[in-house]
């Protein structure tokens, strides 16, 4: 038999590593669905031209074609989608006569780009999405809701400390335009790679791709540097003597945006002008979240404001989104040992067997507790105790039970604890109902 290889950028977690995925899902779905967003899946392709209509992603969409066409069967120009904002887009659009607007809707599901693997960058990964929409119009207030809904997510997650940095396209773009751009797209795509390639070569790239002066690229790279946890950031952004109309709207709605989030979450939102985001659909605020010392592997969470994604010719659904990137902020924690996991199974207790023809007793106490919710699992052999408790030792579960002539007892075989029980009232310590994912910094904080 041929040796196995793996495939780059597919990632699949061992069990510690599921535990860690769903609780980010469980907590990402927990949360949305306090904040008023309803669950939503949408199919896994869209025709390539509904893909391809924004941003710069062409060279990364998975085109799907069978693998025993027919000589001359047309093309079904179908791609597997790279977010979820575009399919999300056209759901609205071909559902909009059944929804009630503004549609709010959260969405955790798989998507596929064609990138090349590294850390924290896949070829297929989870994201979890939220999004509102609005018919022909959206308030304002929706751009600073995504920032707090996303903070309070993140903060509930056991992970190092997040940064959501805010930045707003009309203030960008207007700058660009203020110095001299004829082509704002450009220079926001150059400025978007300053974390890649560094401000010299970004410089470079400002005059020579975007047609920028010298001291355009310049002024260019002194807005990229400004950063603020308040509204501060405004002044300095006036300093540098650039004068624009859309820049002014830009900059107040920039200041709406960090001093409505700083209120009700002070640190957790801040304004950083350097944040570009690459895709062309953004029209307003956009979102970029770092882990703080772990700012290599680049945004955790990122979206913004978009008004002409969807529109059918006669109404335009503008909307404003934010996405966790749930496989990048897992293999982060895995790969970089940020996390801990109590067990890598739901069992918390494993019923043992006296012998194979007392199982369906052991298989009782099993039903009796999984009806009051705790997860359990029966003993495979009827083997000796001993063995029996080291199958759950290896198998990561805590409690041992032991149907014995009636009267059973539950061990605790981390501390050799065992006491009388009964199968209908017995319950665990809250903490080992369910695996527990800790952070590592705070148990050392602890220590």
């Amino acid at each position: 038999m041929a040796r196995l290889q793996r495939l780059s950028g597919f990632p699949e977690w061992l069990p510690e590593g599921q535990v860690v995925e769903q609780l980010v899902e469980d907590t990402a779905r927990e949360v949305f669905e306090l904040h008023g967003f309803a669950g939503l899946r949408t199919r896994a392709v869209e025709p390539l031209e509904q893909l391809l209509r924004k941003g710069e992603i062409d060279k990364e969409v998975y085109v799907l074609r069978r693998l025993h066409a027919e000589e001359g069967e047309p093309d079904a120009g179908l791609g597997l989608h790279f977010d979820l904002t575009v399919p999300f887009a056209r759901y609205v659009l071909e559902h909009a006569g059944q929804l009630e607007f503004p549609f709010k809707r959260y969405q955790i599901q798989k998507v596929w780009r064609g990138e090349r693997p590294q850390e924290g960058r896949f070829r297929e990964f989870t994201q979890a999405d939220i999004d509102v929409v609005g018919r022909d119009s959206l308030a304002f207030h929706y751009e600073v809701e995504m920032a707090l809904t996303m903070a309070t997510l993140l903060d509930r997650l056991p992970i190092p400390r997040a940064v959501i940095q805010v930045n707003n396209r009309k203030l960008a773009e207007g700058f660009f335009l203020g110095v001299g751009a004829d082509d704002p797209a450009a220079v926001l795509r150059a400025v978007d790679k300053i974390d890649k390639i560094g401000p010299e070569a970004t410089e470079r790239l400002l005059v020579a791709d975007a047609g920028l002066t010298a001291a355009g690229a310049r002024a260019c790279l002194e807005l990229a540097g400004i950063r603020s946890e308040d509204a501060s950031f405004a002044d300095r952004v006036r300093a540098l003597g650039v004068r624009n109309d859309l820049l002014d709207q830009g900059i107040e709605e920039l200041v709406a945006v960090v001093e409505g989030a700083r209120r009700e979450r002070p640190g957790a939102v801040v304004a950083d002008l350097r944040i570009a985001r690459g895709l062309d659909y953004y029209t307003g605020t956009v979102y970029e979240t770092e882990l703080v010392g772990h700012e290599s592997v680049g945004s955790i969470a990122s979206g913004g404001r978009y008004d002409s994604l969807a529109s059918d010719g006669r109404q335009t659904y503008p909307g404003v989104g934010i996405s966790l990137g749930v496989t990048r902020l897992v293999s982060i924690l895995l790969g970089r040992g940020l996390v801990t996991v109590s067990r890598p199974v739901p069992s918390a207790v494993l019923v043992a067997v006296v012998d194979e023809e007392a199982r369906s007793a052991s298989l009782a106490v099993a039903g009796a507790l999984r009806a009051r919710g705790i997860a359990c699992e029966v003993a495979p052999a009827a083997d000796k105790f001993g063995k029996q408790i080291k199958y759950a030792d290896r198998r990561g579960i805590p409690y041992v039970w032991f149907p014995e002539d009636g009267a059973h007892s539950v061990k605790d075989i981390r501390s050799g604890d065992q006491q009388a029980a009964d199968p209908l009232r017995w319950e665990p310590p809250e903490e080992d109902r369910l695996p527990q994912v800790r952070s590592v910094e705070t148990q050392e904080a602890r220590s």
